[in-house]
């Protein structure tokens, strides 16, 4: 392909990002593996050239999109990191949807890419894995800087309705519907804030 051509099709500067953002919504829209790399050239729109010189197979752009997602913090589970934030408000925020700009409403991209790619020693499923394995991590901290009984258990119960509420949001196309998960959630909280003692 001349330079020329190659120009009008999108290469060079700014390349990487059209083709993550092409992703993203071809990803959202249609799944990854429903998603062809040429799909993703002519959204972006760039060479099939350009494209593999940044990206080797479509495994690399989906990784460097779930990438993306946690750097952007627009992810469920980036409300939990905010310094803006107490630990209580972090944990009950974690129960909002994300927004998008898109009318339907998406559920956890880790837990659908792990679905799309249920071989756990597949690096997209190891890749979400470890996102889920960090987010409890980061919800058994705040429960303990809260002062929570049995701060793991609590952990798990909270990031489960996390995934819970954000699954069946979803599958109803109703962006609140964590207000339910968070009510059961700021339950457990205050049980585990409250003494032995005075249950």
């Amino acid at each position: 392909m001349d330079a020329m051509s190659e120009t009008t099709r999108g290469g060079g500067r700014g390349a990487r990002d059209r083709i993550l953002a092409a992703a993203a919504r071809l990803f959202a829209d249609q799944g990854i593996t429903g998603t062809g790399m040429e799909q993703v050239a002519e959204r972006a729109p760039v060479s099939k050239r350009t494209l593999y010189a940044h990206f080797r197979s479509r495994d690399d752009l989906a990784i460097a999109h779930l990438r993306a997602l946690v750097s952007s913090g627009n992810t469920m589970e980036s409300v939990l990191a905010r310094e803006d934030l107490g630990p209580r408000e972090r944990l009950l925020s974690l129960f909002d949807q994300p927004a998008t700009d898109t009318s339907s409403v998406r559920g956890c991209p880790f837990i659908d890419a792990a679905a799309e790619f249920p071989d756990p020693e597949h690096p997209i499923h190891a890749y979400a894995r470890e996102q889920k394995l960090r987010m409890v991590r980061l919800v058994t901290d705040l429960v303990t800087e809260l002062g929570c009984r049995e701060p793991a258990a609590l952990a798990e119960q909270l990031v489960t309705l996390a995934d819970g509420a954000a699954s069946r949001a979803m599958v109803l196309n109703e962006a609140d519907y964590g207000r339910h998960a968070r009510a059961a959630a700021q339950t457990l909280v205050e049980q585990a804030l409250t003494p032995a003692s005075s249950r």
